[in-house]
This record gives C-alpha cells, structure tokens and sequence, in this order.
C-alpha cells in the first residue's frame, strides 16, 4: 500500500509518503507560504522513496478545521493528483491527526487548535491501539470558556489552543483534569498517513469529486464594526 498525504491546516506546512508502514514525511513552519512549498516537498519525498507518482494507490488529506486557505488547498492538491491518477482520496480530521501525536500513554486527549476571533477547534479522542483513535462526540468550534467536553479520566492537552486559552480551558476542564500539556504541537501529514491507512485497507477511499473540507464555521475575521466591538 502506498499513500500520499498532506496537511496544511495550520502553519506547518507537511507532506508525507506512506509505504506498507513505512513513512517518510516533510514537514516545514512556514505561515503563507504552503501553496509554494507543498508540490516540491511531494516531489522530494517521491524521489527519497524511490516511487512515482503511477505507483501511488491513495491520497490523504488534512480535511481541516483550520485555516481555511489551508484546508482548501490541501483539498485542492489532493483532487487534483487524484484526478490526474485516476486514484480515490482519503479525507482525515486535521484535529485527529493532531491527537495522535499525543504521548502513547495518553489515553484521553483533547485536541484544542486556535480558531482566532476568540475561538477554538476541539475535538475529543480516546486512544485505541498504537495508530487508532476513537472520536468522543462531535469537533467544535467556540469560545474556550464555553468549552463541552464528554465524561472522560484526566486528558492529555495538545496543540496551540492550549498555548492561547490554557488559563481558561483548564477552569472548563474542572475535576476531570490534565494529565499533561503539549502546547507547540502542529497536525502533521504523517499523522494523516497512519490515519489513512487503516481506512484505504477497509475500503474507505472517495472518488475525488466528493470529498469535501471541514470549516466548522463560515466567517473567517471580524468585520471591522466587530472588531471596534470587541
């Protein structure tokens, strides 16, 4: 099984190459420049592999939430290789990517990305096995002080939500607790490729016209009336 991946939904712009369990990844901080990174670092890791592009059976991506110039351009990249190969594509959460990064003895993780305008993208995920996560409800988008969370053991906090609202997040969290932070970790295509992998081998591919992004929410700043507002 060999599959591409990409994730762009944040700053840190990542390709990864996934091949019968071997992964080998790129992965660059580099805020607004993704569009001009994103094909040489496919290429890159193509040519690190040993693998053309023929050989690819999958391409997954980070279907966000994020930064919606990001999320749309991994979408983008990854219909347009798909369409060019005649290959399915796997849409993977961009938070759920996020949690498997999380240690492995995390059992509970909450995935808390900075949405700006006062707001985060969380999603909840209890992990099962080395490379799988459970989702625990649905991914939202809020102010931090207004954070829902499910009944779950103490949590393990990752991604830059935490770095942002950790005061407040905490103060929601309650009893439940923490049982570690990770403030500085960035979803990474890697993490999509792991992710993928199990569901391409289940049959979960999408022809490329119906995969679609994850906003979460449709208003991407403040008007400036707002902002004099807030």
């Amino acid at each position: 099984m060999i599959l591409l991946a990409l994730e762009t939904a944040t700053d840190q712009c990542s390709a990864a190459l996934y091949r019968d369990g071997t992964v080998y990844a790129r992965s660059l901080h580099a805020p607004r420049r993704h569009a001009e990174l994103l094909l040489p670092l496919l290429d890159q890791l193509l040519a690190e592999a040993g693998v053309a592009r023929s050989a690819i059976d999958a391409i997954a991506f980070g279907r966000g939430p994020g930064s919606f110039t990001g999320v749309r351009l991994a979408l983008s990249v990854a219909q347009g290789l798909a369409f060019a190969l005649d290959r399915p594509v796997l849409p993977v959460s961009t938070l759920a990517a996020l949690a498997l990064d999380a240690p492995r003895d995390a059992h509970d993780i909450l995935a808390v990305l900075d949405a700006r305008m006062g707001e985060v993208y969380v999603g909840a995920f209890r992990r099962v096995g080395d490379a799988a996560l459970q989702t625990l409800g649905e991914e939202t988008v809020g102010p931090a002080a207004a954070l829902r969370v499910p009944a779950a053991g103490a949590w393990f906090g990752i991604g830059s939500g935490w770095g942002v609202y950790a005061e407040a997040l905490r103060v929601r969290l309650g009893d439940a607790g923490l049982s570690g932070v990770d403030a500085a970790a960035q979803p990474q295509a890697a993490s999509v490729a792991r992710l993928a992998a199990p569901l391409f081998a289940a049959g979960g591919g999408l022809p490329a016209a119906q995969a679609l992004p994850v906003y979460l929410r449709d208003k991407v700043a403040f008007t400036r009336v707002e902002r004099n507002l807030v």
